[in-house]
């Protein structure tokens, strides 16, 4: 299942994805994966969720790219449960236009190998249209 955060920078987005996050993985017994912008969340998430910085992958620059990296991620770890993926619209070639399909993909992901996906997206619910129906939204992004 795809789960999303919406809103503007600043709505408080990124603190909720990481104490759901943290909150999870009290209760998880499989394996919990925070995909972030920057190091800057090592240290407010708990020491079980790994965390990934995309600083630290440069060339993953597009949706495809990304949905790659992701089933990189899958790849290595049988037991995960959960990947969180804050601001993707901040940090990859990714725009409003790639998120109807970024988040078709999630799905398709999701169902296939039954894991959960938490993405935040900085951005106006109504500016993602349709890209978002159908998806479950977690915050009241007024």
């Amino acid at each position: 299942m795809v789960k999303l955060m919406v809103g503007h920078k600043g709505s408080g987005k990124t603190k909720a994805m990481v104490d759901l996050a943290n909150d999870l993985v009290q209760t998880s017994d499989g394996s919990i994966v925070f995909i972030n912008k920057d190091h800057r969340l090592m240290y407010d998430l708990k020491y079980r969720i790994r965390v990934v910085s995309m600083e630290d992958y440069e060339f993953v620059n597009n949706v495809d790219e990304y949905i790659g990296f992701i089933y990189g991620i899958i790849s290595s770890d049988h037991d995960l449960e959960a990947i969180f993926i804050d601001s993707i619209l901040k940090y990859s070639n990714i725009g409003l236009k790639d998120i109807g399909g970024f988040l078709s993909m999630l799905d398709k992901i999701s169902k296939a190998h039954e894991l959960d996906f938490y993405v935040s997206l900085s951005a106006d619910p109504a500016e993602l249209g349709d890209a978002i129906k159908g998806y479950e939204i977690l915050n009241n992004p007024a």
